[in-house]
């Protein structure tokens, strides 16, 4: 008797449908074919002592288990429990009409027990696309899809649940996610985290000084805008750039939905229920490979890196200037493209990789140049120590800040600035006039426009085109400079309220490019 169940695979952040065809004849042994990496080839041990445990008997005849397609390779442990199911129908031990309404996946565990398994948002997802009634997911993974809408996601801890559920005899209500015990406590906890005040982010008021610094922070926040910033050590631009992820708006349900998604596929849930509402801050250490950073891995297991997971958020790199030249030249591409693709032998995956980069570095190997007379590093030490920060890589990053130590007499008085929630206001209403421009462009943010969409969104008037021209040619910026310049211009008008760009937001966007004009660099 051949039984077809429903399952899923994950090709980037995306589900793909994988049917596991369970076939029993007359013959000897367990066979399985579907192109199976090891770890799916152990799960028939797993399956048959699970299947024992709960009292199936597994019949003496020759079991054919086909996970089609045939030219995909299937890894990990999420096919145990079709193949369990396809057994126990297959074999007539019990009937389970409801077995094709719904995508199966699970990891079973010797006693029949389920396991959580990577990407049950991008599962979810894929029944509903395909008009299925639901899904039956371990229940940890299920609480990830408690957002999807539209079908039914069943929370299992067991086979014995499945089958609960599948042979349609009684009411399985109890077993929807949403009705679990789990579910409603951790969503109680979480509205009482919620509650409490303070969330462990920096807030603006408690940075001292550095006000031109905020000023430029803000901005790139506003417009998500590539931002690095060059100073002493101490001069606060590690608490800045942790300072950013509290003025950050919320991210849109189509955000969250992505993120979401990466996070999923990567085992990294950034929230135990639902989709992930906070914006990501990731801040690898400098040391960090280069697959770590943009993402890699053998075969077809090409694992999303830091770009991808920091996508819709920021990726937050201090000590740029110790990083590694060969990774800092690999960002320049998720910098321009806002995606990155990864290339193997027989498989190649896209990611998103829309992400803010907020970088800090020293100026020189000692840390002080530029305070006085305290550098005592070499005119050849200094250059080959930013020499790092290549042409293309700053032509890329919008917003160049260089930071001085704060004024003792600030220090000591201690006067606190504007709080976050004052700033994350003012960026929100910028990010809203966005929103609206972009509507059905696919894009967000003034930081991802085209050049086109320059054309379109940044006219300059004829002073402001005069003003332009005399900046590219007396600071010498190359043309993708120039479109920075517009499109931070262009976010400070969106903060200030104004419709059209004023020469003053030009003379400030570019006051932001001091860097290009260091020699050496």
């Amino acid at each position: 008797m051949l039984i077809n169940i429903l399952a899923a695979k994950c090709i980037g952040i995306e589900a793909v449908p994988v049917t596991v065809e369970v076939d029993i004849t007359s013959g000897i042994g367990v066979h399985l074919v579907g192109l199976a990496d090891v770890a799916v080839k152990e799960s028939l041990l797993r399956t048959i002592t699970a299947l024992q445990s709960l009292g199936f008997h597994i019949p003496g005849k020759k079991i054919v288990i086909n996970l089609a397609p045939a030219d995909m390779h299937k890894n990990g442990g999420g096919y145990d429990l079709p193949i369990a199911l396809g057994i126990i129908a297959a074999s007539g031990q019990r009937e389970l009409p409801g077995l094709g309404k719904y995508i199966v996946m699970g990891e079973l565990g010797l006693d029949g027990s389920l396991r959580e398994i990577q990407g049950s948002l991008p599962i979810a997802d894929l029944a509903s696309s395909l008009g299925k009634e639901g899904c039956i997911l371990p229940l940890e993974s299920a609480l990830e899809a408690t957002e999807c809408s539209g079908i039914d996601i069943y929370g299992v801890r067991n086979l014995l649940d499945v089958l609960r559920i599948l042979e349609e005899v009684e009411d399985v209500g109890d077993l929807l996610v949403w009705n679990t015990p789990l579910y409603r406590s951790l969503l109680e906890q979480r509205s009482r985290t919620k509650s409490q005040a303070g969330n462990g982010i920096m807030d603006f008021s408690e940075i001292i000084g550095q006000e031109s610094a905020k000023r430029g922070a803000e901005i790139a926040a506003a417009g998500g805008h590539n931002l690095i910033m060059i100073g002493p050590p101490g001069s606060g631009k590690s608490s800045l750039a942790k300072a950013m992820a509290g003025i950050l708006p919320p991210m849109t349900k189509e955000e969250s939905i992505v993120t979401s998604k990466i996070y999923s596929v990567y085992g990294m849930k950034g929230s135990m229920i639902g989709l992930i509402h906070d914006r990501p801050f990731r801040a690898p250490h400098y040391s960090a490979s280069l697959p770590a950073i943009i993402g890699g891995g053998a075969g077809q297991d090409i694992r999303p890196g830091e770009v991808t997971l920091a996508h819709n958020g920021i990726l937050f790199l201090d000590e740029y200037g110790q990083m590694p030249k060969s990774v800092l030249e690999a960002l320049r591409g998720p910098m321009e493209d806002r995606k990155v693709t990864i290339s193997r032998l027989r498989s190649k995956l896209e990611y998103p990789a829309s992400f803010m980069l907020v970088a800090a570095s020293n100026p020189c190997p000692c840390g002080y140049y530029g305070e006085g007379d305290r550098c005592r590093c070499t005119p050849g030490q200094r250059a080959g120590y930013l020499s790092k920060l290549s042409g293309p890589i700053m032509d890329r990053i919008d917003i160049q800040l260089w930071l001085h130590p704060v004024d003792t007499k600030k220090l000591v008085g201690r006067k606190k600035g504007e709080p976050s929630s004052m700033v994350a206001a003012r960026i929100l209403k910028a990010r809203e006039i966005q929103k609206e421009r972009f509507n059905g462009t696919g894009i967000f943010t003034n930081s991802e426009m085209s050049g086109r969409m320059l054309e379109k969104f940044c006219p300059l008037k004829e002073e402001c085109e005069s003003l332009m021209e005399k900046l590219m040619d007396s600071l010498g910026l190359s043309a993708r400079a120039y479109s920075r310049i517009l499109k931070v211009a262009r976010t400070i008008a969106d903060l200030e309220g104004v419709p059209g760009i004023e020469p003053e937001f030009i003379s400030e966007a570019a006051s932001y490019r001091f860097l290009d004009r260091i020699e050496g660099l």
